[in-house]
C-alpha cells in the first residue's frame, strides 16, 4: 500500500521563467519573471519573517516591499560590465505564479556589446531550482537554465 501512494504523490518541480525584451520605442529593456507563488510566499516567511499570504484577500501590506528586496538581492543584470538599474513595477497574479514586472530604461543598445544576467532566485531556498532566462532584442534570441551552480548567463549583444 505505502509503494502505491508513493507513486500517487506528484513530483514538486522548481522553476522560474524570466523574459527579457528590448522594446525599440521605449529604448528599454522590459523583464517579466514568473515565480510560483507557494514558493515566493515560503521564501519570504523563511528570509524575511513575512507572513506574506501572497495572491488572498489577506495579503500583507509589505510583500512587494520585501518582493523588491529579495530581487535587488538575486536577480542582477549588468550591460558592459556595470550592473544595471532596474525599476521593480509591480507584479500580478496568474493561477499559481506570481508575474514581477521590472524595466532598465534609457539603454542605447546600439552602444552596449555585452550583457550578463545572474539569477538566483529561489536558490537560496530550493537546491533543485531552474531559473530559465529568455533575451530578446532585435531579431536575435538566448535562452539560458541557471541553477545554483551555474547562475550566471553572458552574451554578446
Amino acid at each position: 500500500m505505502l509503494l502505491l501512494v508513493s507513486f500517487t504523490v506528484a513530483h514538486k518541480f522548481y522553476v522560474s521563467v524570466t523574459n527579457i525584451n528590448y522594446s525599440e520605442d521605449d529604448a528599454a529593456f522590459q523583464i517579466t519573471s514568473r515565480i510560483f507563488i507557494d514558493d515566493l510566499d515560503r521564501l519570504l516567511n523563511e528570509r524575511y519573517g513575512i507572513e506574506a499570504k501572497l495572491a488572498t484577500p489577506n495579503e500583507s501590506k509589505i510583500a512587494d516591499e520585501y518582493i523588491e528586496k529579495y530581487f535587488r538581492t538575486k536577480f542582477l543584470i549588468e550591460l558592459d560590465g556595470k550592473p544595471a538599474n532596474y525599476t521593480f513595477l509591480g507584479k500580478r497574479y496568474d493561477t499559481d505564479v506570481v508575474i514581477c514586472y521590472l524595466e532598465i530604461p534609457k539603454v542605447n543598445l546600439p552602444e552596449i556589446k555585452t550583457m550578463s544576467v545572474q539569477n538566483e532566485i529561489l536558490t537560496d531556498l530550493f537546491d533543485e531550482q531552474k531559473n530559465i532566462v529568455h533575451i530578446k532584442w532585435r531579431d536575435n534570441k538566448k535562452s539560458f537554465v541557471l541553477i545554483r551552480e551555474n547562475n550566471k548567463g553572458m552574451l554578446n549583444l
